[in-house]
């Protein structure tokens, strides 16, 4: 008999690991027919949202960005994404980045699909634009190698523009590989597996991690991972970066 009290989900003052083993659904107005597990957001401490979408038969999404813009990516399955007059047919690893103030649709959602988002509350800067729409294709981005190690790429799914306020970037670890370092910066993370196995050190305590699971880290949480099993290790994630370091 299993005991349901095993989990290796753990949430801390400065990270978090979220297994799907303990997810609870929520209703989003607006997004029906569709499971959807609010993984992080600003309740447990944290500055962006992270949320799953499993689309069930008739599932649609509807609704307005506003304060904050949304990055959708598509994990698994199928989608038709309407944003501001334009559609697009998304598939796996394929994307589209909304901007505040825009309208939105998902229509003709494959059953079983997952749509992974983030959100973030917009920061304008004087003097640049705010980002238009902008959809996208994993396949299509290359992954250069990070830091001078062959094991490990990066591919940069949004651009290199002062006008975006966030980064969202997949991570690929070959078997073996890991980060160069322990990193501390003032970037907070919201990541999802999608790919392998391996350990997570964060604030000095070790997480094993596998595809499915989720991980929040504050701003200065000290972090270092190493790919580990028979296959590479890949995660998508979220950063803040392009704005000013204090408000003082």
């Amino acid at each position: 008999m299993e005991i349901s009290a095993l989990t290796r989900s753990v949430v801390k003052r400065n990270h978090a690991v979220i297994a799907p083993d303990g997810y609870i659904n929520s209703n989003v107005p607006g997004w029906v027919n569709c499971t959807v597990n609010v993984i992080i957001n600003e309740q447990m401490g944290a500055n962006l949202c992270q949320t799953l979408i499993t689309a069930a038969k008739g599932c649609e999404l509807k609704g307005v960005t506003k304060a904050s813009q949304i990055f959708f990516y598509v994990v698994e399955g199928s989608a038709t994404a309407k944003v501001d007059g334009e559609t697009k047919a998304l598939t796996k690893g394929q994307f589209v980045y909304i901007p505040i103030d825009k309208e939105y649709s998902f229509t003709q959602v494959a059953e079983g699909t997952q749509l992974l988002t983030f959100h973030k509350v917009y920061e304008k800067l004087e003097g640049y634009d705010v980002p238009g729409t902008l959809f996208g294709d994993q396949a299509d981005i290359e992954g250069p190698i990070y830091m001078n190690d062959d094991a490990l790429r990066i591919q940069v799914l949004l651009p290199a523009d002062l006008g975006f306020d966030m980064a969202v970037n997949i991570f690929t670890y070959q078997t073996g590989g890991n980060l160069p370092m322990v990193e501390t910066h003032i970037m907070e993370h919201g990541l999802l597996y999608l790919q392998g196995q391996g350990i997570y050190m964060l604030d000095h305590e070790w997480y094993p991690i596998k595809k499915g699971d989720s991980i929040w880290m504050a701003p200065y949480c000290q972090q270092w991972f190493t790919a580990m099993g028979k296959e590479p290790a890949i995660y998508i994630y979220y950063k803040n970066v392009n704005r000013f370091p204090t408000v003082v």
